[in-house]
């Protein structure tokens, strides 16, 4: 399924401007997020990061001719198999975080350990039976995440199936780059949480391919996915 056959985004065949494309946006990804304010907290300063390498990302596509829409930010023709497809993709996440929560000690190498409980209070205030900091800061949270999906799956694997199109395995390695991608800048390092990160970028990135690349199923996942972590927290 992953080595179907690709998808035409633009009338330009050159794999050297989709390089230059990618090379602007990593570095705006990678450079933004040095810039922090203060008085904004960590989901603020989040939006702003995500929004801002969303304006690069649309500006790249704009000078390609791509749409949000050829990306997959479309209607879904039947809601309830979207959410069905929703349901397999939480469940096949939820599976591989209790399969490597039982392996990772078992790896042949050190992980550097997984310490986001201890900033999760840092990072959003102390939701300790604190519903209503809960409700206030979630509709943000499924904000990050529905942009998460946009820029990690829609742009940021399309531009890299495109950079490899003359390869056969094209789509294998953007699904694995940007999973890597989207673990490391969660965490910067080789941790638990960089490698539980990407392992669900791994899960996004091939259920994006093979539920014929509709962003919602992903959205719809990823949103239930950090609703029910920050429930936990409460």
């Amino acid at each position: 399924m992953l080595t179907k056959k690709i998808p035409k985004l633009s009338e330009s065949t050159n794999t050297q401007g989709f390089l230059i494309d990618l090379i602007i946006y990593l570095a705006v990804m990678f450079l933004i997020r040095e810039v922090y304010f203060s008085q904004m907290g960590f989901i603020g300063n989040g939006l702003f990061w995500s929004f801002t390498t969303l304006v690069v990302a649309t500006w790249r596509m704009r000078a390609r001719k791509v749409t949000w829409k050829q990306l997959g930010l479309r209607m879904p023709k039947n809601w309830w198999k979207t959410l069905g497809v929703s349901a397999l993709i939480l469940a096949a996440v939820l599976a591989s975080m209790i399969a490597f929560e039982i392996i990772k000690d078992s790896l042949p190498f050190s992980i550097a350990e997984d310490t986001s409980s201890e900033t999760a209070t840092a990072k959003f205030g102390n939701l300790k039976d604190n519903w209503p900091l809960f409700f206030s800061i979630i509709p943000l949270v499924l904000l990050e995440s529905a942009l998460e999906e946009l820029l990690d799956r829609g742009f940021l694997m399309n531009w890299l199936e495109q950079l490899f199109s003359k390869t056969s395995v094209a789509t294998i390695l953007a699904v694995l780059l940007q999973a890597a991608i989207f673990g490391f800048r969660h965490s910067y390092d080789l941790s638990a949480r960089s490698i539980s990160v990407a392992i669900i970028g791994l899960i996004m990135g091939i259920a994006y391919v093979m539920s014929g690349r509709n962003l919602w199923p992903l959205i719809i996942a990823h949103c239930l996915l950090n609703t029910f972590s920050m429930m936990d927290r409460v």
